[in-house]
């Protein structure tokens, strides 16, 4: 992609264009807008950041990006973890981290309808108002955006039971490379008019447009407060077989969370809550009618996969406590060091494969990995925690994730099942795809952004 000489004028141009929005040229603030939570990536000196108010202004950024052929590095709160917002040089960076208006809640329909950049948790808040849910709950709910989950699809604690959000959305607002506006799908339980452009959107990263507002699919609240069922376990492959049962006897979990020896050593060495010693723990909670039925089905799994201990709670505070544990996963490993979080998936029934071939991958390039998973769906988060001076993933960590990665696809898995791909994983694509997935996807991308302009190097 050549891109045309950008100076000053053209810089105020733009800012002519978007009376409403704030355009950057600050160095020293634009320096805030370059990553997102990997850091380890290198990232570039885009020209400015501008943050639209409105999807107009997206609409007349656009315009002015294609006619000047300007790369835009779009972006939300910046809590991805796959390099998916670092910024590219001679790029603009459109953020849309200030259109956060949730511009209706329709409780008759069970949609809402928001801006790119309402804050995740906010939108549950507001459902709730209402007596419903937004079901999505990353990690990073108290931060995200709308706009940056459904450029990820990002999942979360909850996704084993209600879905991803690719599973809530409903229908998109983006604007295109040339600044069209597209809008898709609407507010009906069925919808199969077309092709499925809304799906097509929902994960693509930024690469295909800019998604402005959604609309998403509300829930109604669960019927009573949750019961926690917590297991310790002599080994992370032990704890991952007792996965495998729980699914197989069909109990849909509200969440069913794995936490492995180094990870519960971390949390314990920051907060003391006497876990050390245990080699593996599972959290499983229900919210069903007969929640505490499956409570008992549960606790009887476990034990009979070898749980050394099982305790099961209906106290909504001790539940809630329990869950704060696996909420610390992150901020513990990053206590550590250095932590290159991954994202992988496998099916259900071949974790414990996955988990004992992170093990060993960590022990033959000698690198330090603390995991969590998402295991009631398969979907694992090694993560590779290394001291580096000048900020670099050594080159055993890359040997160690490189084999992660391909394990996970020898076991008919994913590189990722929520974070994106992103940077950090652009190398890999291909493998997953195959060579006529990865021709199909060039030709999308070629079709609606004939020019590269869009997030160039993520994607196809």
């Amino acid at each position: 992609m050549e891109t045309g000489p950008v100076g000053d004028v053209e810089l105020r141009e733009l800012g002519h264009l978007v009376p409403g929005a704030r355009l950057v040229t600050d160095p020293d603030i634009v320096a805030g807008f370059v990553h997102d939570q990997v850091t380890v990536l290198p990232a570039g000196r885009p020209l400015a950041v501008v943050m639209p108010s409105r999807t107009e202004d997206v609409v007349a950024v656009m315009q002015w990006a294609t006619r000047h052929r300007v790369p835009v590095v779009p972006r939300g709160a910046g809590t991805g973890l796959a390099g998916g917002a670092t910024a590219i040089d001679n790029a603009l960076v459109v953020c849309l981290s200030g259109m956060t208006a949730i511009r209706e809640i329709d409780p008759a329909n069970r949609v809402a309808v928001v801006e790119a950049g309402a804050i995740t948790a906010d939108v549950d808040r507001a459902a709730r108002e209402a007596g419903l849910m937004y079901a999505p709950d990353p990690s990073s709910v108290e931060l995200s955006t709308i706009g940056g989950n459904v450029a990820t699809n990002a999942g979360g604690l909850r996704c084993v039971k209600y879905g991803v959000t690719r599973d809530s959305v409903l229908g998109i607002e983006a604007v295109l490379a040339d600044g069209r506006v597209l809008s898709t799908g609407g507010r009906t339980i069925k919808n199969v008019a077309g092709y499925d452009l809304t799906g097509l959107f929902v994960g693509s990263e930024g690469t295909l447009g800019i998604v402005t507002s959604a609309t998403l699919r509300l829930l109604p609240l669960p019927p009573r407060d949750p019961v926690t069922v917590v297991g310790g376990f002599p080994s992370l492959v032990t704890a991952a077989g007792a996965v495998s049962s729980v699914v197989a006897a069909g109990l849909r979990p509200s969440l069913l969370e794995l936490l492995d020896h180094a990870m519960l050593r971390a949390i314990d060495d920051w907060k003391h809550l006497g876990l050390s010693g245990t080699e593996a723990m599972l959290i499983a909670q229900f919210d069903d009618v007969d929640a505490d039925a499956r409570a008992e089905r549960v606790d009887a799994l476990f034990t009979a996969a070898g749980a050394d201990d099982v305790a099961v709670s209906t106290d909504p505070d001790e539940s809630a406590q329990l869950l704060e544990v696996r909420r610390l996963a992150y901020p513990a490993a990053e206590r550590l060091g250095r932590c290159l979080v991954e994202d992988v998936g496998v099916p259900v029934s071949r974790l414990a494969d996955m988990v004992a071939r992170i093990e060993r991958a960590a022990d033959r390039h000698d690198v330090r990995v603390v995991t969590v998973a998402h295991a009631g769906d398969g979907n694992l988060h090694p993560t590779f925690v290394f001291d580096s001076p000048d900020g670099t993933v050594p080159h055993a960590v890359w040997q160690a994730a490189d084999e992660v990665f391909r394990g996970a696809l020898e076991l008919d898995g994913t590189l990722t099942g929520e974070h994106g791909v992103g940077l950090l994983k652009q190398r890999w694509l291909p493998d997953q795809l195959g060579p006529v997935g990865t021709a199909v996807s060039r030709a999308i991308k070629d079709a609606l952004d004939p020019l590269g302009l869009l997030n160039p190097g993520r994607g196809i």
